[in-house]
């Protein structure tokens, strides 16, 4: 079920929050966001699951507005943590998952199998409040995915995690997906919107700036960065047509180069000069792409 957003903004009275966002979300894969705060990333998702609607535009999932009747099919994990502190862990998910219609028995067989891949079975029986951030945010994640949704909402879901959580969430993310759960994905880390989604919108200010798949905006952007290693002085690199940048750095030099066969020229330049020991051509980062298109104001 492809989720479609066609020409939505959305006004808070002077201030615009999303500005004319017309983009298509493919199902079965994982579809990111970026953008710094206030980019309208939590705005759209809150229209995506009814909870505001749009000043103008419309959202479409399989070709049907979203209404109230499609919310039980819809996971969200908001940004903000949700959860009631002083309930207890296994009331807390029975409680949501009889939300989402539910059976007790389903709630049960489902929440045992997520407090044993996230190693939390300790925890059940504890007030929410007693967990560390962490675990919170694991629990969140869990009373997202308890009742199976096809549409599935992350806002920020690696945050307060230790990087081997976030790997143990990054692989059940994967899982889901897999299994045919369409993901919508916002993170301020580009490194996790890269290695996860195959598409992407970067939004500025209410507006999408960038968005299509993660091939295509590499491929388009241009540039390309040249990583050299070698036994020399390499500073004269910077003054060859086409060098945008050069960085020293302490194992060697990184560049930016306006195109691959700028590559050749500096190729060519350091014959004789001494031995090379790596020479790296590669595709630009998403954070080279963000800064170009979104400024070196993101935070």
């Amino acid at each position: 079920m492809s989720l479609t957003i066609d020409h939505v903004t959305k006004r808070f009275g002077s201030y615009l929050a999303v500005d004319q966002l017309a983009i298509t979300i493919p199902e079965n894969e994982i579809f990111g966001f970026l953008g710094a705060n206030g980019a309208g990333k939590t705005t759209t998702f809150r229209m995506i699951l009814g909870l505001l609607s749009p000043t103008e535009g419309v959202i479409r999932w399989n070709g049907d507005k979203i209404s109230y009747e499609e919310s039980d099919r819809i996971g969200y994990l908001p940004e903000e943590r949700g959860l009631y502190p002083k309930l207890k862990v296994k009331d807390q998910l029975m409680y949501l998952g009889r939300l989402k219609g539910m059976s007790k028995q389903q709630v049960l067989e489902e929440m045992n199998h997520w407090l044993q891949r996230f190693k939390v079975t300790g925890y059940a029986n504890k007030k929410v409040e007693e967990l560390s951030k962490g675990n919170q945010q694991k629990i969140q994640f869990i009373a997202a995915v308890l009742h199976r949704p096809k549409l599935l909402i992350l806002d920020e879901p690696f945050s307060g995690l230790d990087p081997i959580n976030v790997e143990l969430l990054k692989k059940a993310v994967v899982d889901l997906k897999d299994a045919g759960t369409s993901i919508v994905f916002a993170s301020h880390r580009m490194e996790h919107v890269e290695e996860l989604c195959e598409h992407l919108c970067i939004m500025h200010k209410g507006k999408p700036v960038v968005h299509g798949s993660l091939r295509d905006i590499k491929s388009s952007f241009g540039k390309k960065n040249l990583f050299i290693q070698g036994d020399f002085e390499m500073s004269f690199l910077e003054q060859i047509p086409g060098v945008l940048t050069c960085k020293q750095r302490l194992e060697g030099v990184e560049l930016q180069i306006e195109n691959e066969e700028v590559s050749m020229v500096i190729f060519k330049e350091l014959q004789g000069k001494g031995f090379v020991r790596k020479f790296a051509l590669e595709e630009p980062s998403l954070h080279d792409i963000f800064i170009e298109k979104v400024g070196a104001s993101y935070e």
